[in-house]
């Protein structure tokens, strides 16, 4: 019987209760997700709803790092659909790192900020740490 159970992916903390979009710069890839869209032009837009993890590690989640962290994870997201090509990687991070810095946090914390995904985030833009759905009950 259709409704006996649900689909559901965990893991996210924040959902945007608006749309958003920004400019990243990354221009010729048109690209599309449910909820992600990227302009041939560089420009990011994010459905409302959209929903992402905020900072990640041993971190604080703080007002100047939640816009920071939706750019660096929705450009994390399409590189792990293989939308964009990893070798984009080092721009997301970069992105983090200024977004950052722009709404406030201090030059050190963007930038060991910046030195942490450099080093040890890669596994976040591969396939496999895609959220996969899940099914209950």
């Amino acid at each position: 019987m259709k409704g006996d159970h649900i689909n559901y992916k965990k893991g996210y903390k924040y959902q945007l209760a608006e749309p958003y979009s920004c400019r990243v710069f990354i221009c010729g890839y048109g690209v599309e997700t449910d909820y992600l869209h990227l302009s041939m032009d560089g420009v990011l837009s994010f459905r409302k709803s959209y929903a992402w993890d905020g900072p990640s590690g041993p971190t604080i989640d703080t007002k100047n790092s939640l816009r920071g962290s939706l750019i660096h994870d929705g450009l994390y997201q399409l590189i792990r659909l293989g939308l964009l090509p990893e070798s984009f990687r080092p721009i997301a991070d970069g992105l983090l790192r200024d977004i950052c810095r722009e709404d406030g946090m201090s030059w050190f914390r963007s930038e060991y900020w910046y030195l942490g995904v450099r080093g040890f985030a890669g596994f976040a833009s591969e396939p496999e740490d895609e959220p996969k759905a899940l099914t209950a009950p």
